[in-house]
C-alpha cells in the first residue's frame, strides 16, 4: 500500500485527522472502499517517499518475492498501488518460457482473472423466480454450428478466444520493445495453440495466505479446447529481421527510447484503483452509498430559489432583478441541459498515459502497376473470356448437401447476361416507352443459394449500365431492420426488383397472390430473370462498353450502429482499380481456383469473388452459409478436392471446420496459397487462425498463407497481408495494454497479463493508396505515432459517397487530415474507414476495433468485440448458445453503461446461468477495468438475426430499451458501474440562526408563509333565519339539536336517497324519519345494550343510510359512535383484524349492525382469523321495535365528544382522533358556507363513508345544511361504472363529491366509452363543481385525464377541483362554488429534494406539476412551518403544514394515552413570531403562494400547495424524496407497468412493480425501471420486485399502503413473479 512508504507518525496533525475520520467514514459504511482508496492516495501522495529503483539486467528476471513489489517498482501511483495489491493477491512469477510472443488462448486470461475468485463463492443473492414464468421456446438441443455472432456481421465464434496474454510477467520497470512487438520466427513445424500454453511450466495464481510462491499443480482453463497438439513449439533462436522490426518500430513510435527511462504511465488500472474482481455483497446486503467528497458539483441557489450560477448575460440578470414578478429565470436557461450541476466529474487521473511519439506519416502503398492487358472495364473482361474462353469454368455452385450442382461457364456468363441486358433495356413496357433507362437503379433479391442468378443479374445490369443494388431476400414483414432497407431503395429511387423464379415464389404473399408491401419500401415492379424469361437479342444488338468512367457502377448496402441502412456507390474506374489493386497484392493469376464462403452480394465475397475473380477469369466455387451449417466442412473438401490456391473465410469458418475436423483424415489443404480471413481485424482472429494452423497444418496448411485483411464498405479494402514466401519469418505481432488502448495510446503490455490485446497485423496498405491515422472525434487531426484513430485512405478504388445523401457523404468521403495547428496538410480528401488502429513497424497495419463497436464509457473507450471475446472465454458451453453474444452500450445518466446480451442454452441451469453471470462481470472488471450495467440471458434463438444469422445489434438495443427482448435471466449492476452520482446533502445543522429575524410579516425579507380561509360570520338577527327557512347557529350547538328542529319544521323533506346499482333509489329518509329511526336505535342501546352515557359504540354498516340513522342514534343516546369499515366477506382474513383492532383500541362496549354482518361477524370463517367468542355486545338493528327513548341525551358542554374518527394511515399506522360536538357544527358550518349549501339543493356523493371528510359529507352535511344528498355506494361501480355520470345527468346535480379510486374507475373503464354514453343521453354541463376528497397530493394527471375525456359529455374543465384533510383537521381546504379557480405550478424536482420551492416554467427539465388543493375553508388559518426549528418559514418555501381552526379534532384517541404525542400534534405554538397561538401539525409538507388570482373581497389569493406525507418522505442520499414521484416516473417507464410502490429497505431502494401483460415481460421490466429512476432521480435501485396486478395493497381512499407493502415483502409474502438484486 501508499502507506508503506510514508511514516504516519510524521505526517501534519490536519493529514492525520483527515486520515482518521477517512477510516471512520469506511468503518460507518459512509464510503465505498473504491472512494475510501482514492481519497486515502490522494491525501498520501505529497508524503511518499520515492525510492529510485535500478533496473536488473535482462537474465536476472526471478519470480518476484511477495515483498518484491513494495521494495521495487515506479512510484506508487494509484494505479501502481492497485497493481501491487493484485500481484501481492495472486504471487504470479515468470516462468522459464522464453518471453517471445506466442498466441495463447483469451480463455487462459480470462481463467487467471477468475482464478482469483475460484475459492469464493459468489455470496451475490440469486433473482428469485417464479418457476411457472418461462418455459423456454423449444430448440433442437444438439448444438450445429450456428453463425455466433457478437456483431453485425455473423462473426463472433464461440472461441475461448481474443484477448491474448503475453508472456509471463517481466519486471514492471524493464521495458523491452520486443516484448510489445515480438517477431516470432516459427518453422514449419512450429505453432502455437490453447493447449500449448500449458505447457510450459507457469506458475498459477495461489490463495493469498501462503507465504511464498511454492510449485502449483498446473492449472487447466475449465473450457478444454476440443483438439490436443502431437507436438509442442520450438523457439528458434532471434534473427535478425526481429532487430531490423525492433528498430523500425522504434523509429515509428518513441515509446521506450532508453532502457533505464520510466515507462509511460500505465492506465490498466483507471478504473476505481481498488476495485479487484469481486462482486459480492454481504449476507445482508447494505449498499453504501456514494462518498460524500465525491462530488465537485452541487447547486447553489439564493433564498428565491434562483441558481446563483445561473447561465444568464448580465443584462437580463439586471432584468431579472428589476422585475415585479422574477422568480421565473428566463427560457434560455431552462431548455440547457444543467448536467454540470447535477454530476460528479471525475477528477483527471495524472496517470493517464498521453501519446508521447511524433507526428505519423502518411503511409503509401506501392504504385499500382500498369499492366498492358488490363481490361478498360471490368464489363470487357468478361466479353473478352465469354468470347476467348468460353468453355473455362466461371462458378460453381453447391446444393444442400454440399456436392456441386452446376457450373457456369464464362461463355454461358457472358451470353446469358447479354441477353438479361438486352431484355432491361428493350423489352420490358411498351415499345414506345422503355421502363428502364441506363443509369437506374434496380434492387438484386437473390438468395445465398442461388450465386449463378446473382452473377447473370449482377453482369447483365453491368452490360445494360444500369445501376444495380444488390439486397437481402425478405422473408417476412417482421424482418429486423426491414424499413431501413426500404429506405435506401426509396433514397436510391428504385422502382425494379430482379429476382429469380423460386425466389419470387418463396417471398411473402397477399391472400391475393401479390407480394407483400413491405414496410417503408417503395412500390417495386418483380422482374424475373431465369433463362427462359429471357430475350435474345438481334444480330446487330451489342451493349454498350463503355471506358470506366466516374458514374455509380453498383451500389453496396450498408446497415450502421443505429440500424440505419445506407448504400455506397462505388463508380466504374473505382470498381476497376479496386480488381486491379487487389490482383495486384494477391498476385491472382489467370485460371486459378478460388473457394468462397463468403456473403456474394458485398464487401470481400463480391469483391474478390464476383468482380475481381472475373478480371483474372478465376474459378470460383460458391459455399453457401445453408451447407456451412450444415457441413462446416464442406469448403476444407472443396479446396481438397478442386486443388483450389485461394480461399475466403471468416474466422467462424475457421472455427468450426476445426471443430469437425474428425470426421475427415485425407483433406489437403497444401494447395492453397492465399487464406484471405475476411475479419482479421477481430480480436479473436489471432487464435482462430492460431488455432486453425495447429490442426490443419499436419494437412499440408501453410503458415504463410494465412492472410488476414481489414476492410470497410466505404475505403473498400484498407490493407491485407500478402501471401508469405514459404520459410520466411511470420510477421510481428502486438500485445497491448487494454487499459493504454482504453486511452487510445499504444502501450506494451507490462504490468498484468490479464489485460492484455494481442493483435495481428493486416498487412500493408493496398496498392495505389495513401492511409493516415486521425484522431477519431472531432476534426480529423493526425494521430502521432502511438497513438489510436481512426484509418483514412485516399485511393482511386474506394466507395464514392453514399447514395442520395451529401451530407453525410462530406463527413465520410471527403475528409482532409489536419495536422496538430489545425492546418490541413494537403488538397486531397480521404475516405473515413471506421476502423480503429495504428501503424506498427515496416509500416504494417495493426487494427484494434471499428468505431462502430466503441463504447465510451467515462471517457474512455472499449471495443465491443473485445468484451465480447471476454464474456466467451467464461466457460460459455454450459450457458451461452451457439456463442451468441451481443455488446452494446446505452446513454443513462450522463454516460455509456455497458449491456451484455447473450442467449441462453435450453438446457442450461438457473444457477449455471447466474454463475455465468457472475464470472463474466468478474472477468470483464478484471480484464478490462469497466463495469457492465446489465448482463441479460434470452432464451436460444431469440435475438434479431441479421441476414447470415449474426446478431442485429440495433435491433437488440431497441428491443432492450423498449421492453421487448424477454430475458429469461438478468443482473443489474449499477452500483458497481454507476460512478457519477451527485454528492449526498449533508443536512446543515438545525438551529434558528439571525437570519430569521422577524419583522412584522417578514422572515429574512419574505412575506410569511401562511393563509386564512374567509371569517365564520355568526347569525344572529332571527327574522332573517326565519325567512331564510334557516336555523340559528347560536341555538343549536350540537347536530341532534338540529335534526329534531327540521324533524318539526320541515318533517317530509327528503335528506338522504340511496342508489343501487342500477340507479334505482333503494331507501330514502326525510327528516322525521331519520329522527324516529335514531330514536329506536337509541332506545335499543340503552335497553338492550345497557350502554351508558359516554361509552363507545362501533357502527359496522355498509355504505347507506342505516349508517346515518345508527350514527343520530348513538348521539340520542348520549354514546360515542365509531364508525368501523365492515369487513369484506370474500377477504375476512386480511379485513376482519383490522376491525377487531379498533374494536380493541376504542374499547367499544357494544357493536350495532346488520343481520347478515352479525351472522359474519360469528360465522367459523371469521373464527379462522379472531376470537369471535370475545365480540362485544352485537345489536342488529333491522328490525327494531318502535320505542323511544326516554329523554335525548343533550351534552352539558360542546367540548364534548361528539365521534371517534378512526383511519389507517397510508404508513400503516391506526389513528383515532377525538372530534367534539363544537368542531362538528363548525366544519358543517364552514362546509356550507364555502358551498353555498340550503335545503333546496342536491348534491351526489360517491364516497367511501368511513372516516375523514367522506364520513362528514355523508352523514352531517345534510342534516346541518338541510340539502338533500344523493349517496352511491363506490363498490357498486363495480357492477355499474357508469352509475355516478348518469345519475348526475339523471339528477342535474351541480356539486358532487367523490374519491380518486372513483375517478380512475371511471377514467380507466369508460375513458372508451363517452360516445355510447353521449348516445344514452348522459350530460355533464349540469355540474358546477366535481371535488375530490383526498388526504394526498392531488392528482393531477389523473384529475386532467378524466376533464379532458368527459368534456365530450359536457363536462366544464373548470369543474374538477380536489379538497385536503387529513387527521389532526379533516377539512381545510374545500374547492367552493365561488373564488378563483385551482392554480397550477411547475416547481424544480432537484430543489424539492433539497427542501426548496423553485418555480420554473412549464415543460423545464426535471419539472413537476402541482396543483392547488382546493380553497381554504371558512375559519381555517394555514402557516408553513420549518419541521425541525418550528420557526415560520417565508413565501415559497416547503414546510409542514400547521393549521388552527374551530373544527380541528381534540386529539388522538388512543389505549394508552400518549399525551406528549397529542400535545406535540393538536396544541403547538411556533418557536417565533407568533408564540400565543396553537396549531396543530398535519404532517404534511407545502408551501403556501401568493397568486395573481383576486379573492372575492378584492384580495390576492394565497394559494396551498401540498406536496406529500412528511411520514412518506424517504431519505436517501440526504436528500428528501416522495414515493409518489419515483412511482410516477417508474409507471411511465413501460407500457406493462399497472401500479407500483417504493420503499426503502436498509438504505436500499425496493421498487415494486405490478405487472398487467404476460409473464414473459416481468424481466424486460428490470433494465427500465433502474434506467429511469437513475435518469430522472438520480437514485440507483437496490431491489425490483415484479408482481401480479392487485398486490400493491390500496386503502379505501385510493392510497397506496406502502408500509404493509414493505412488511409483506419481507416477511415474503407477495409471490412475486420475479425478484431482482441490484448490484
Amino acid at each position: 500500500m501508499a502507506d508503506r512508504r510514508v511514516d504516519l507518525s510524521a505526517l501534519p496533525k490536519e493529514v492525520r485527522d483527515q486520515l482518521a475520520e477517512l477510516d471512520l467514514e469506511l468503518s460507518e459504511g459512509d464510503i465505498t472502499q473504491k472512494g475510501y482508496e482514492k481519497k486515502r492516495t490522494k491525501l498520501l501522495a505529497p508524503y511518499i517517499i520515492q525510492t529510485p529503483v535500478e533496473p536488473p539486467r535482462q537474465n536476472d528476471i526471478q519470480p518476484p518475492a511477495p515483498s518484491s513489489s513494495s521494495s521495487h517498482g515506479p512510484p506508487p501511483s494509484s494505479s501502481s498501488r492497485y497493481r501491487e495489491r493484485r500481484s501481492r493477491r495472486t504471487h504470479r512469477s515468470g516462468g522459464t518460457r522464453d518471453e517471445r510472443y506466442r498466441s495463447d488462448i483469451h480463455s487462459e486470461a480470462v481463467q487467471a482473472a477468475l482464478a482469483k475468485h475460484k475459492e469464493e463463492k459468489m455470496a451475490l443473492p440469486m433473482p428469485t423466480k417464479r418457476r411457472s414464468t418461462y418455459v423456454q421456446s423449444p430448440v433442437v438441443t444438439r448444438t450445429p454450428p450456428d453463425s455466433s455472432s457478437g456483431s453485425e456481421d455473423e462473426t463472433s465464434v464461440r472461441r475461448q478466444s481474443s484477448v491474448v496474454p503475453p508472456q509471463p510477467m517481466v519486471n514492471p520497470n524493464l521495458q523491452s520493445p520486443d516484448s510489445w512487438i515480438n517477431s516470432t520466427v516459427q518453422g514449419s513445424s512450429t505453432s502455437s495453440s490453447a493447449s500449448s500454453t500449458l505447457s510450459h511450466g507457469e506458475a498459477r495464481p495461489q490463495p493469498q495466505s501462503q507465504p511464498k510462491p511454492q510449485p502449483q499443480p498446473q492449472y487447466k482453463p475449465q473450457y478444454q479446447p476440443l483438439y490436443q497438439p502431437p507436438y509442442q513449439p520450438q523457439h528458434q533462436p532471434q534473427s535478425s529481421a526481429h532487430t531490423a522490426a525492433v528498430t523500425d518500430m522504434l523509429a515509428h513510435s518513441r515509446i521506450a527510447p532508453s532502457e533505464n527511462s520510466t515507462p509511460p504511465p500505465d492506465v490498466t488500472a483507471v478504473a476505481p484503483p481498488s476495485r479487484g474482481p469481486r462482486v459480492d455483497l454481504t449476507s445482508n446486503p447494505v449498499v453504501r452509498g456514494m462518498s460524500r467528497g465525491q462530488s465537485r458539483s452541487s447547486m447553489m441557489e439564493t433564498a428565491d430559489g434562483v441558481p446563483v450560477n445561473s447561465r444568464v448575460s448580465t443584462k437580463i440578470q439586471q432584468l431579472l432583478n428589476t422585475l415585479k414578478r422574477p422568480k421565473r429565470p428566463p427560457l434560455s436557461e431552462f431548455f440547457t441541459d444543467d448536467a454540470e450541476e447535477i454530476v460528479e466529474v471525475p477528477q483527471p487521473d495524472p496517470n493517464v498515459p498521453k501519446p508521447e511519439g511524433r507526428q505519423i506519416i502518411p503511409v503509401k502503398g506501392e504504385p499500382l502497376g500498369v499492366v498492358s492487358n488490363w481490361p478498360p472495364a471490368l464489363q470487357a473482361a468478361l466479353a473478352r473470356w465469354g468470347a476467348t474462353q468460353g468453355k473455362s469454368p466461371a462458378l460453381t455452385a453447391l446444393d444442400i448437401t454440399g456436392k456441386p450442382l452446376c457450373t457456369l461457364t464464362y461463355g454461358k456468363l457472358w451470353s446469358r447476361s447479354v441477353k438479361l441486358a438486352y431484355t432491361l433495356l428493350n423489352k420490358l413496357g411498351t415499345k414506345n416507352e422503355q421502363i428502364l433507362k441506363p443509369g437506374d437503379k434496380v434492387a438484386l433479391v437473390y438468395p445465398n443459394s442461388d450465386p449463378g442468378m446473382f452473377w447473370v443479374a449482377f453482369y447483365g445490369c453491368l452490360l445494360a449500365e444500369v445501376i444495380p443494388v444488390p439486397i437481402e431476400v425478405p422473408l417476412s414483414r417482421k424482418d429486423v431492420g426491414i424499413s431501413q432497407v426500404g429506405f435506401l431503395l426509396g433514397s436510391c429511387g428504385v422502382g425494379l426488383a430482379l429476382t429469380s423464379e423460386i425466389c419470387l415464389k418463396g417471398l411473402p404473399k397477399t391472400p391475393t397472390g401479390e407480394i407483400l408491401q413491405f414496410k417503408g419500401w417503395p412500390r417495386l415492379k418483380w422482374v424475373v430473370t431465369d433463362s427462359k424469361y429471357l430475350t435474345k437479342p438481334s444480330k446487330d444488338w451489342q451493349p454498350h462498353i463503355p471506358t470506366a468512367n466516374t458514374d455509380p457502377a453498383y451500389i453496396e448496402y450498408k446497415a450502421s450502429k443505429d440500424g440505419t441502412v445506407v448504400g455506397v456507390a462505388v463508380s466504374k474506374v473505382a470498381m476497376l482499380t479496386h480488381c486491379q489493386a487487389l490482383t495486384q497484392a494477391c498476385n491472382y493469376c489467370e485460371g486459378e481456383t478460388l473457394v468462397n464462403v463468403l456473403d456474394f452480394k458485398k464487401d470481400i465475397g463480391l469483391w474478390h469473388g464476383v468482380l475481381t475473380a472475373v478480371m483474372n477469369r478465376i474459378h470460383t466455387i460458391s459455399v453457401p452459409y445453408a451447407v456451412m451449417k450444415a457441413c462446416p466442412l464442406s469448403w476444407v473438401q472443396r479446396v481438397h478436392n478442386h486443388k483450389a490456391r485461394i480461399a475466403l473465410v471468416k474466422c467462424r469458418d475457421l472455427h468450426w471446420a476445426m471443430m469437425a475436423h474428425r470426421d475427415q483424415r485425407d483433406t489437403s489443404l497444401a494447395s492453397l496459397r492465399m487464406l484471405i480471413v475476411a475479419d482479421g481485424a477481430n480480436p479473436w482472429s489471432v487464435s482462430s487462425c492460431d488455432a486453425f494452423l495447429n490442426v490443419f497444418q499436419s494437412h499440408g496448411l501453410k503458415p504463410e498463407v494465412i492472410c488476414p485483411c481489414a476492410t470497410s464498405p466505404e475505403a473498400m479494402t484498407v490493407a491485407i497481408r500478402r501471401p508469405g514466401v514459404p520459410g520466411t519469418p511470420l510477421p510481428a505481432r502486438a500485445i497491448l495494454s487494454m487499459g493504454g488502448l482504453s486511452h487510445g495510446v499504444i502501450r506494451v503490455n507490462t504490468e498484468d497479463k490479464n489485460s492484455a490485446l494481442t493483435v495481428q497485423d493486416v498487412g500493408h496498405v493496398m496498392p495505389g493508396a495513401l492511409m493516415c491515422i486521425v484522431k477519431p472525434d472531432g476534426p480529423p487531426q493526425l494521430c502521432k505515432t502511438d497513438e489510436i484513430g481512426e484509418i483514412i485512405i485516399n485511393s482511386r478504388a474506394g466507395g464514392n459517397m453514399y447514395y442520395g445523401l451529401p451530407g453525410v457523404t462530406k463527413n465520410t468521403f471527403e475528409v482532409i487530415p489536419v495536422n496538430a495547428n489545425g492546418v490541413p496538410i494537403g488538397e486531397i480528401p480521404f475516405v473515413r474507414s471506421g476502423l480503429l488502429g495504428f501503424v506498427g513497424p515496416g509500416s504494417l497495419i495493426f487494427v484494434v476495433g471499428k468505431i462502430e463497436g466503441l463504447l465510451m464509457v467515462s471517457g474512455r473507450r472499449h471495443n465491443a468485440d473485445d468484451l465480447v471475446a471476454t464474456a466467451l472465454a467464461v466457460e460459455p458451453v454450459k450457458t451461452v448458445y451457439r456463442g451468441r453474444i451481443a455488446v452494446f452500450s446505452i446513454t443513462v445518466f450522463y454516460d455509456e453503461r455497458v449491456t451484455i446480451v447473450a442467449e441462453q442454452r435450453p438446457d442450461a441451469s438457473e444457477e449455471d446461468s447466474f454463475q455465468w453471470m457472475s464470472r463474466v462481470l468478474q472477468a470483464i472488471d478484471s480484464i478490462h477495468q469497466v463495469g457492465l450495467y446489465c448482463l441479460a440471458l434470452v432464451p436460444a434463438n431469440t435475438l434479431p438475426k441479421t441476414p447470415l444469422g449474426g446478431i442485429h445489434i440495433s435491433d437488440t438495443k431497441q428491443f432492450f430499451l423498449d421492453g421487448n427482448l424477454h430475458p429469461c435471466n438478468i443482473l443489474m449492476c449499477p452500483h458497481t458501474c454507476v460512478t457519477n452520482l451527485p454528492k449526498p446533502r449533508q443536512k446543515q445543522p438545525v438551529g434558528v440562526g439571525p437570519a430569521s429575524v422577524m419583522v412584522g410579516n417578514l422572515v429574512a425579507g419574505k412575506r410569511i408563509a401562511q393563509a386564512a380561509g374567509r371569517d365564520l360570520g355568526m347569525i344572529e338577527d332571527q327574522d332573517l333565519v326565519r325567512k331564510l327557512c334557516m336555523w340559528p347557529t347560536v341555538m343549536h350547538q350540537y347536530l341532534t339539536e338540529a335534526l329534531q328542529w327540521r324533524a318539526q319544521t320541515d318533517a317530509d323533506h327528503v335528506l338522504f336517497v340511496l342508489l343501487n346499482a342500477k340507479g334505482v333509489p333503494v331507501s330514502t329518509a326525510t327528516c322525521v324519519q331519520l329522527h324516529k329511526r335514531a330514536e329506536k336505535i337509541a332506545a335499543a342501546l340503552t335497553e338492550k345494550g345497557s350502554i351508558n352515557t359516554g361509552e363507545n359504540v362501533v357502527l359496522l354498516y355498509p355504505p347507506g343510510i342505516d349508517l346515518i340513522a345508527a350514527f343520530y342514534g348513538c348521539l340520542y343516546a348520549g354514546c360515542v359512535p365509531v364508525n368501523v369499515r365492515p369487513p369484506h366477506p370474500q377477504n375476512l382474513a386480511a379485513t376482519l383484524p383490522t376491525v377487531r383492532m379498533i374494536i380493541d383500541v376504542s374499547k367499544a362496549a357494544c357493536i350495532l349492525t346488520t343481520q347478515s354482518l352479525m351472522r359474519t361477524l360469528r360465522s367459523k370463517e371469521a373464527a379462522a382469523s379472531v376470537n369471535i367468542k370475545t365480540w362485544p355486545t352485537i345489536i342488529d338493528t333491522d328490525d327494531l321495535p318502535r320505542r323511544r327513548p326516554p329523554q335525548i341525551y343533550k351534552p352539558p358542554t360542546a367540548e364534548m365528544i361528539a365521534y371517534l374518527d378512526f383511519s389507517v394511515s397510508t404508513t400503516g399506522m391506526l389513528t383515532g382522533v377525538k372530534v367534539s360536538h363544537a368542531a362538528v357544527s363548525a366544519l358543517c358550518r364552514s362546509i356550507k358556507l364555502q358551498c353555498e349549501l340550503y335545503s333546496s339543493r342536491q348534491i351526489a356523493i360517491c364516497l367511501d363513508p368511513y372516516c375523514g371528510l367522506g364520513f362528514v359529507l355523508w352523514c352531517l352535511a345534510s342534516v346541518y345544511s338541510g340539502h338533500q344528498s344523493v349517496l352511491i355506494p363506490p363498490f357498486e361501480l363495480e357492477s355499474c361504472l357508469s352509475l355516478w355520470l348518469s345519475t348526475l345527468s339523471q339528477y342535474r346535480i351541480r356539486d358532487t363529491f367523490c374519491s380518486y379510486s372513483v375517478m380512475e374507475l371511471c377514467t380507466k373503464g369508460l375513458g372508451t366509452q363517452t360516445e355510447l354514453l353521449k348516445a344514452r343521453g348522459v350530460s355533464l354541463s349540469c355540474v358546477r363543481s366535481c371535488v375530490v376528497i383526498a388526504e394526498e397530493r392531488p392528482r393531477l394527471a389523473l384529475s386532467h385525464s378524466f376533464s379532458k375525456l368527459f368534456k365530450d359529455i359536457g363536462l366544464s374543465s373548470r369543474a374538477v377541483s380536489t379538497a385536503f384533510g387529513s387527521r389532526v383537521n379533516l377539512a381545510i381546504c374545500l374547492q367552493g362554488t365561488t373564488g378563483p379557480d385551482p392554480c397550477t405550478v411547475y416547481v424544480d424536482m432537484k430543489s424539492l429534494r433539497h427542501d426548496r420551492v423553485r418555480v420554473v416554467e412549464r415543460g423545464a427539465p426535471q419539472s413537476l406539476p402541482l396543483m392547488e388543493s382546493g380553497k381554504i375553508l371558512p375559519g381555517v388559518r394555514v402557516i408553513i412551518v420549518n419541521p425541525e426549528t418550528r420557526g415560520p418559514l417565508g413565501d415559497s418555501h416547503l414546510g409542514e403544514i400547521w393549521v388552527n381552526s374551530p373544527h380541528n379534532a381534540s386529539g388522538y384517541y388512543t389505549i394508552y394515552g400518549e399525551e406528549s404525542l397529542q400535545a406535540n400534534h393538536f396544541n403547538t405554538k411556533l418557536s417565533f413570531g407568533d408564540p400565543q397561538t396553537l396549531w396543530a401539525r398535519t404532517g404534511y409538507l407545502g408551501f403556501v403562494k401568493r397568486t395573481e388570482l383576486l379573492e372575492a373581497n378584492g384580495d390576492r389569493h394565497d394559494a396551498l400547495f401540498v406536496v406529500g406525507s412528511l411520514d412518506e418522505t424517504l431519505e436517501l442520499r440526504g436528500l428528501r424524496y416522495h414515493p409518489i414521484d419515483i412511482e410516477t416516473s417508474v409507471s411511465r417507464a413501460h407500457r406493462s407497468i399497472a401500479e407500483s410502490a417504493v420503499f426503502t429497505w436498509t438504505n436500499l431502494l425496493v421498487v415494486v412493480s405490478e405487472l398487467c401483460g404476460s409473464e414473459q415481460d416481468a424481466l424486460d421490466l428490470v433494465p427500465l425501471i433502474t434506467n429511469v429512476v437513475l435518469e430522472e432521480h438520480h437514485l440507483i435501485v437496490g431491489v425490483v420486485v415484479i408482481v401480479d396486478p392487485g398486490v400493491i395493497p390500496i386503502n379505501s381512499r385510493g392510497e397506496k399502503q406502502r408500509m404493509h407493502l414493505r412488511d409483506s415483502f419481507l416477511a415474503d409474502q407477495l409471490d412475486p413473479i420475479y425478484v431482482a438484486y441490484n448490484m
